[in-house]
């Protein structure tokens, strides 16, 4: 089933240099203007509006959320780093190097993905703090774990570990540090 899968998505790579660009763009540049973005919505979005008599509560206040979004996040790639030493599991072009030709170079070991347990943990992080917009943080997500299978340097069993385990890191270190932040 892991290889249908890959096999499935990566059929949509090397068709047309349109959709091989987005597949690269989804699984190469959207993450960092996910990363972007999430920076410039924390740093100027107001629930209660800014309050110019405590301009350094509210900075603390941002500092805090910034720090509970992207630490646990940072905390899932070491992870995945770490467990990819541990497995050394190859990468679909260099498993199937006749068939899997992938978009964009990439080294290292396919288990777990990082990115998969990084962002995740990000989107996890971020529901925690802001339902509405880690709703969208996973859509996004989705988006880009997709496009990493169809340009052919994961496996799915690497994405969804990397589902999987990001969230529970996420939500242990929520349940943790929440009372500290509250």
């Amino acid at each position: 089933m892991n290889y249908s899968i890959l096999f499935s998505l990566y059929s949509l790579a090397h068709q047309t240099s349109f959709l091989d660009s987005l597949i690269v763009f989804c699984a190469v540049y959207l993450p960092y203007l996910l990363i972007l973005f999430l920076i410039i919505y924390f740093s100027y979005h107001y629930v209660e509006g800014f309050d110019y008599q405590k301009p350094f509560e509210i900075i603390k206040t941002k500092i805090k959320e910034i720090l509970l979004v992207f630490i646990p996040a940072c905390f899932s790639w070491v992870v995945a780093e770490i467990l990819k030493v541990i497995v050394h599991a190859p990468r679909p072009f260099l498993v199937f190097s006749n068939i899997v030709q992938p978009l964009f170079g990439h080294g290292g070991y396919s288990f777990p993905s990082a990115h998969a347990m990084f962002f995740s943990a990000l989107a996890t992080s971020l529901y925690f703090i802001h339902k509405r917009l880690g709703k969208v943080c996973f859509i996004i997500v989705l988006i880009i774990l997709i496009a990493r299978i169809a340009s052919g340097v994961h496996f799915p069993i690497d994405i969804l570990f990397g589902l999987v385990f990001g969230p529970i890191i996420a939500f242990i270190f929520h349940r943790i540090f929440i009372r500290k932040y509250k």
